[in-house]
């Protein structure tokens, strides 16, 4: 394989270095499951990985949840078609339980130690590999287990080996506080986009000031935000894509999405790129932001937004976005990184 260089960002004190995208691997987890994206061309899925990877991409982002483990199993595939020495880092999480017998009913979460010990067992065999290269617990807990509990078994994880680095994912910054008394927070995992904002009023400042690295999830607002979507496009997506269900494609938000996507074109326009690579550009333009998480099903749709990994919004272009964001309305929380004060 023939890899495309791309500009790489420290991932807070992990020792990583990645590059400002990443490739997510929801959506190639498939259907039959609650939140599935509906049926996927696993071939497709592979070759999109392998064209991530060719074009510069040096992470991905899997869960067992996702397709309940099948997501995993694709990034294994894929992975064992790619030399060795420019294979892309994995990222993967615990703390989501499924029942084999029931996969369409709701997630349990559930992280005692016991349970990770078992769960991270399991991505290791899916994955193939002996060392995952980053663990994130997906969500608080719903068990009774506390922070201490799970995060002090997540340090006891990379002490061991079995890990390289240890994230949160969707946790705020009590949580977070807790969670560095025990040990470093090498990682956080927020959902983070020009509709989705309000993790920038704390946890991304506070990330900054430990030197915690920030991957952002959801960075075009499960697809809202690339340009392509339109009311009948919403109307037809297929009965078994979670979309269908989420308040962010219902009205009236989604009116106000649609309208801030027109009213971002011509930045897009001036820089020659999509207005998917200006949304995400976007997200990593806010400090302490390490990375985003893209997701794609397609080689194409990785072309589509990998020039956010080059692209530098200029301060008249982020004035031009919060001015969008005010004139329509859309999502919530501060409007630029401007606005945002890191103490360290």
């Amino acid at each position: 394989m023939s890899q495309t260089e791309l500009p790489k960002r420290p991932l807070g004190r992990s020792g990583f270095s990645i590059t400002p995208v990443g490739l997510g691997a929801w959506a190639i987890g498939g259907a039959g499951w609650t939140f599935g994206w509906g049926e996927q061309d696993d071939r497709a899925s592979i070759a999109t990985i392998r064209h991530a990877v060719e074009r510069g991409i040096n992470w991905i982002d899997t869960a067992p949840i996702y397709g309940l483990g099948h997501s995993e199993e694709i990034v294994r595939r894929a992975l064992a078609e790619i030399p060795a020495d420019e294979r892309p880092l994995v990222f993967t999480k615990a703390g989501l339980e499924w029942d084999d017998a029931n996969p369409t009913a709701y997630p349990r979460f559930i992280a005692s130690p016991e349970r990770l010990e078992a769960q991270v067992e399991a991505s290791l065999r899916r994955l193939g590999v002996d060392t995952i290269d980053l663990l994130q617990i997906h969500w608080p807990p719903r068990d009774g287990t506390e922070i201490e509990g799970y995060w002090g078994k997540l340090v006891e994880l990379k002490q061991t080996g079995k890990v390289r680095a240890i994230g949160l994912s969707n946790h705020d910054v009590a949580a977070l506080e807790r969670a560095e008394r025990i040990g470093h927070v090498d990682t956080l995992q927020p959902p983070f986009s020009a509709l989705a904002r309000d993790v920038a009023r704390a946890e991304l400042p506070w990330s900054a000031a430990h030197q915690t690295g920030v991957i952002v999830y959801s960075p075009l607002q499960s697809g809202l935000l690339t340009g392509a979507f339109s009311t009948a496009r919403i109307a037809a997506l297929p009965a078994d894509d979670w979309r269908r269900e989420s308040a962010d494609f219902q009205q009236p938000a989604v009116e106000r999405s649609l309208a801030f996507v027109e009213a971002i074109r011509p930045v897009a326009e001036r820089h020659g790129t999509s207005v998917a690579a200006v949304a995400i550009a976007w997200t990593l333009a806010w400090p302490g932001v390490s990375g985003a998480i893209v997701g794609a099903r397609a080689p194409a749709q990785v072309d589509g937004w990998i020039d956010a990994a080059t692209l530098k919004l200029t301060p008249a272009d982020l004035d031009e976005i919060a001015d969008a964001l005010r004139r329509t309305s859309a999502g919530s929380g501060p409007l630029q990184p401007s606005e945002v004060e890191v103490t360290q």
